[in-house]
């Protein structure tokens, strides 16, 4: 299976947003790819609730959500939203940052509501509370796409390394990590964390990525880390995206995950240990 890590530079402008996306995913599909993968919150940045409130929509009236489900059918390829934030019902408010996994044919084949928000103060001036603005999901999803099964993640997740042995217990044997990932913290521990999901749990990792600075119109902006990656089950990097928005493609033998877990079979060698 050949599978593309789309890198995007996306604003709190939806509508753009979708024009640049749609034309990654036609060039990837063109250049062979039938897995196809977005970043988080692929159809807009935004750093105020307002313009957040204004601009996004419940899932069944989302425009960029039917647009890629277009696309996929057209293309014919499995194509993964990295996520998208939703309007919800929820009395106090708060969107959904919810990952797709869409079929061929266009249908939602499923959903992932991020589980772990990104409540955290990396400098002084660089301080964030997801959960004030997006309700944290509750489940963890593996979905089978037929030419491997899928566990979902989304960005802040990675930090969470039982989230990913459930995964891959399940049956997961590529794990998606689709990302905003901030600048300061990206140069630190993206490329290492990645790489340790993937050794612990002998899956593949494939991380799109966005990157670079997100202008806002209603907003200050903000700069995330980019370097989309694909990882091996055995841990090595299969390609890195740098810091371009474009398309970055990696051919997956999923036979590799089974020799991985032959080599090494820890995923079965759990044990029951009292404290602390």
């Amino acid at each position: 299976m050949r599978a593309a890590l789309v890198q995007l530079t996306v604003s709190d402008d939806p509508v753009a947003n979708l024009a640049v996306t749609l034309d990654l995913v036609g060039q990837a599909a063109t250049a062979g790819a039938g897995f196809v993968l977005t970043p988080e919150m692929t159809n807009a940045l935004s750093s105020t609730r307002e313009h957040q409130r204004q601009i996004f929509r419940p899932e069944a009236e989302d425009p960029t959500l039917a647009a890629l489900q277009m696309a996929a059918k057209a293309h014919g390829i499995w194509l993964l939203i990295g996520s998208l934030g939703l309007l919800t019902t929820d009395a106090d408010g708060r969107f959904a940052n919810r990952s797709f996994l869409i079929s061929p044919e266009g249908e939602i084949a499923a959903r992932y509501d991020k589980i772990h928000m990104f409540d955290v103060n990396v400098t002084e001036t660089e301080v964030y509370r997801e959960s004030a603005g997006y309700r944290p999901g509750n489940k963890a999803v593996v979905a089978d796409a037929g030419f491997a099964k899928i566990g979902m993640a989304v960005c802040y997740d990675l930090r969470f390394p039982h989230l990913f042995r459930r995964l891959a217990q399940a049956g997961a044997q590529i794990l998606t990590v689709p990302a905003a990932f901030n600048h300061i913290t990206g140069a630190a521990h993206w490329e290492v964390l990645l790489r340790a999901r993937a050794i612990e749990t002998s899956c593949f990792v494939l991380a799109p990525a966005q990157t670079g600075f997100h202008a806002e119109a209603h907003g200050k902006g903000r700069r995330t880390y980019g370097h989309a990656l694909a990882i091996a089950p055995w841990g090595e990097i299969l390609a890195d995206a740098g810091t371009e928005p474009g398309i970055t493609l990696v051919d997956l033998d999923l036979a590799q995950v089974d020799a991985a877990r032959g080599r090494v079979p820890s995923l079965i060698h759990d044990r029951e240990f009292s404290g602390p």
